[in-house]
């Protein structure tokens, strides 16, 4: 430090002190203090053995005070110290620096004790929380959200299962075949909190789980540790899913059926949360697992006989969500499209079902001819969902009278790509933000006007305002007084002298 002072300061050719107190962070005292001291005095100060502090002569008091109190303020121990040498002649600011030097250098009993994990093995450990999340908007309603969040603790590849309903011990058990399904295997483990569903009561860390849940576990070979009693920190992990998973993918959102919320986590998932880079990592969760882990992953044999009710028939929707039954075809919903579904016949109607927990999915009137599709179009995203709001900001940008004209126009024209025109009519307006609001009415109300017409005509609108502002600027190009030369245009019209014929055929 003394050292950069001096070279800093270059015997009055450098920085001032002002400048060097700033670059170093010292009190200008500090700076005038070194620069007034002599090379010799200085490394004799350096190299004395002796040097010590005016505190030192305390330390044994302080430091028997932060052994008992480790989280003792330097406040405190600042007033008990005066109280016992009244007439110590330190300041309070090196009293606070010694006590934060005295504690980093003190042991001292802690609440808990922490030792570095290192990376897990792939495929040996799950953590599994449950959380759940109040007032989601469902229409216009608002519901209690219950979820549970599976974090694998080496790719950290997440999965969430859902529910409406409080988690009981058999949603428990459906939402981890969800997760296994998910995942493609079993781990080794899975670590919980001591929740009923998964532990009943502990005594000297002996467990006593849950037994619907431990025959689960037994029979898909799964291995269930328990963290102690009011320790969340033992599974970190999923305790940060679970916060990720409340403000990430549900905070702020509005849905507008229980299917949609499905559909929205299950996107969330494959376009967020398991395709960024994670922070403790470094690499992307999907990518990790199906590299490093899922290989490692123990084959999962769903236990049928945990699900007595599930359905004995399916079938498997294709990708446009359509299963075959009966020479016809059925509609199924959008979440299940690729999946396969449970299926039964009841008093003339169609029923599909979930496949493990039997849950109702859809009912259809069973058709008698062959060769039908039988739709329902409530298992389809709405293509129509989105012409109202398309519409309303048409309305924003041409008022009200030229944008009804223009949607009534375009919807009889093209009633097919009704929505597509809206939006590339939209589309073509943010593109031209310049434009009068006069001249987009002008070209809206346009006889046979599409979209791509529509920018075609922003377009010209635009070269033409452009060609105006150029032309404004521009001085006169011939003079003011005398007559034109007009020599040049003497030989227009007249022959060079070097003509070409030719002879006809």
């Amino acid at each position: 430090m003394i050292h950069k002072i001096k070279a800093l300061h270059d015997n009055g050719n450098g920085l001032s002190i002002r400048a060097i107190a700033r670059e170093l962070g010292v009190s200008r005292n500090t700076v005038r203090k070194y620069l007034n001291m002599h090379e010799a005095s200085i490394d004799q100060q350096q190299q004395n053995p002796e040097r010590s502090k005016s505190l030192d002569q305390y330390r044994d008091y302080l430091q028997l005070w932060l052994q008992r109190y480790p989280n003792l303020s330097a406040v405190k121990l600042m007033r008990r110290l005066r109280d016992q040498v009244p007439d110590l002649a330190v300041s309070d600011r090196t009293i606070r620096r010694y006590v934060q030097t005295l504690k980093q250098q003190t042991a001292s009993a802690q609440a808990r004790y922490y030792k570095p994990v290192l990376d897990d093995l792939p495929g040996v450990q799950c953590q599994v929380d449950p959380g759940e999340l109040r007032q989601v908007k469902v229409g216009e309603a608002l519901c209690t959200l219950y979820f549970v969040v599976f974090v694998l603790s080496f790719s950290r590849l997440m999965y969430v299962g859902l529910s409406w309903k409080p988690l009981d011990t058999r949603q428990f058990i459906q939402l981890h075949d969800e997760a296994f399904r998910y995942f493609g295997g079993v781990p080794e483990e899975c670590v919980y909190d001591q929740t009923k569903l998964v532990v009943l009561d502990e005594q000297y860390r002996e467990l006593n789980l849950n037994p619907l849940f431990a025959r689960y576990a037994t029979t898909i070979g799964l291995h269930i540790h328990a963290c102690e009693g009011y320790d969340p920190e033992s599974k970190g992990k999923v305790e940060a899913g679970v916060k990720y998973v409340k403000q990430d993918a549900l905070y702020g959102e509005e849905f507008d059926s229980r299917d949609a919320v499905a559909i929205h986590v299950q996107e969330w998932l494959e376009q967020v949360a398991n395709c960024r880079r994670h922070g403790s990592t470094g690499e992307v969760p999907r990518q990790r697992f199906e590299v490093q882990e899922q290989a490692r992953l123990k084959p999962y044999l769903r236990p049928d006989s945990l699900y007595p009710d599930a359905p004995q028939t399916t079938r498997k929707a294709d990708k446009t969500g359509l299963i075959s039954w009966a020479g016809n075809k059925y509609s199924v919903p959008m979440a299940w499209q690729n999946n396969t579904v449970g299926v039964e016949v009841d008093d003339g109607h169609l029923i599909i079902l979930d496949p493990v927990s039997a849950e109702r999915l859809a009912r259809h009137e069973l058709c008698l001819e062959k060769g039908q599709k039988v739709i329902n179009n409530h298992h389809y995203r709405d293509p129509q969902q989105r012409i109202p709001a398309l519409e309303q900001q048409l309305i924003e940008r041409l008022g009200d009278d030229s944008a009804r004209s223009l949607c009534q126009h375009l919807r009889q024209r093209e009633p097919k790509i009704y929505k597509d025109q809206l939006a590339g009519i939209l589309e073509q307006i943010q593109r031209y933000p310049e434009l009068p609001f006069d001249v987009l009415k002008s070209v809206a109300s346009r006889e046979d006007i599409s979209a791509r017409r529509f920018g075609e005509h922003l377009e010209a609108e635009q070269q033409a305002q452009e060609r105006e502002r150029q032309a404004d600027t521009t001085e006169p190009s011939c003079p003011a007084s005398g007559p034109l030369d007009l020599s040049r245009y003497a030989a227009v019209g007249h022959s060079s002298g070097q003509e070409v014929r030719h002879e006809s055929a």
